[in-house]
């Protein structure tokens, strides 16, 4: 088994995968994390986070036979930071979260895990096994911890001493026996870089986050009006956040993607609002074809960027744009377009734009 784990430690790497590492299957403090963060309702309207039981947790009872896991990272980010911290409250452009400027990572390391798993059975034999990639009720932070890829931070993402925090995670569950790594601990120190530059103040102390006070959230999941006491702090991030990981001083290690899948698509990386906004359904199909971004639908895209266009420089093609989509939107819309045209009415009144 140890000889097994030094082949499938290089072909993760010859896979595109930064680093792999192996746990053991006990969570029993991460459920019990869980446990308390599911009684504060911190999860919000994502239903899914309890409906799973203790399968989250105990990866035997999804996967019967489990007896490790094999956690895997990718980096992401394509851009020097300094670019991404001179684009928040931009004030005519978008913020999209570095994640989700290329290709849906679910494909890129779900496919890149099932050619891990056909390299160990090519080597070993038909052997018990499932992939995951933020696909099923998995705690892959957890996991990736125990597996030494980095600790989980104070912002609750997990972070390499290396490397940063800016990668992707991906989980293979196996019946294989293999020797476990050690545990990473946390080296967060007194630093609360994360808790003072979250727009909303969605992490409420360290390592405890209200999603329903996350950007990510608010943008991501939720299918319900943003809260009016969290639209002006948006800014324009119209689809997730990444403050909490711009301002991390850990990711002055981080490194620059060599995955050409997470190359930068449609110049979402310094976009005009307005221009986004004017996309039709089928653009916005068309354009987030192979995204992640295509999840939320071309409703909640409209959403999301009514308020950044809220909270823009007031300028006639700004106010043009929203007045264009003040008729015929769905409620949703309709609501958030006439909330943004109420924060330039002040300008409006003042310069007659």
């Amino acid at each position: 088994m140890g000889a097994l784990k030094r082949e499938i430690t290089g072909w993760c790497r010859e896979l595109g995968f930064q680093q792999a590492g192996v746990s053991d299957i006990d969570l029993s403090q991460a459920e019990a994390r869980l446990a308390e963060w599911l009684d504060a309702r911190f999860h919000g309207t994502m239903h899914y986070m309890e409906r799973h039981g203790t399968r989250r947790s105990r990866p035997a009872e999804l996967v019967p036979g489990t007896v490790r896991v094999i956690s895997v990272r990718m980096d992401y980010l394509v851009e020097d930071q300094d670019q991404a911290i001179g684009l928040l409250d931009h004030d005519s452009r978008a913020y999209v979260s570095r994640y989700a400027l290329g290709r849906d990572y679910h494909k890129v390391l779900r496919q890149r895990l099932q050619k891990l798993a056909d390299r160990i059975e090519a080597r070993v034999g038909s052997f018990g096994y499932r992939v995951f990639v933020d696909s099923a009720p998995v705690l892959e932070k957890a996991l990736a911890e125990k597996a030494g890829l980095g600790w989980v931070g104070k912002h609750t993402n997990v972070i390499n001493r290396n490397d940063g925090s800016w990668f992707f995670l991906g989980e293979l569950y196996t019946d294989l026996p293999l020797p476990v790594d050690e545990a990473e601990v946390s080296h967060c120190g007194t630093c609360t870089a994360c808790l003072d530059v979250c727009p909303t103040q969605a992490i409420v102390a360290p390592y405890s986050l209200d999603a329903r006070r996350c950007i990510s959230y608010l943008t991501i999941e939720s299918h319900e009006p943003i809260p009016v006491e969290f639209r002006a702090p948006m800014g324009n991030r119209i689809y997730g956040c990444d403050d909490c990981q711009l301002f991390c001083p850990w990711n002055k290690f981080a490194s620059l993607a060599t995955e050409p899948d997470f190359a930068v698509r449609h110049g979402l990386d310094h976009v005009e609002l307005v221009e986004l906004f004017a996309w039709t359904e089928a653009e916005f199909l068309e354009k987030t074809a192979g995204s992640a971004i295509r999840r939320i639908g071309h409703e909640r895209w409209l959403r999301n960027i009514a308020v950044a266009l809220g909270n823009a420089k007031t300028t006639p093609e700004v106010v043009a744009a929203l007045s264009a989509r003040q008729h015929g939107q769905s409620e949703l819309v309709a609501e958030h377009v006439a909330w943004a045209l109420a924060q330039h009415e002040d300008v409006l009144e003042t310069d007659n734009v």
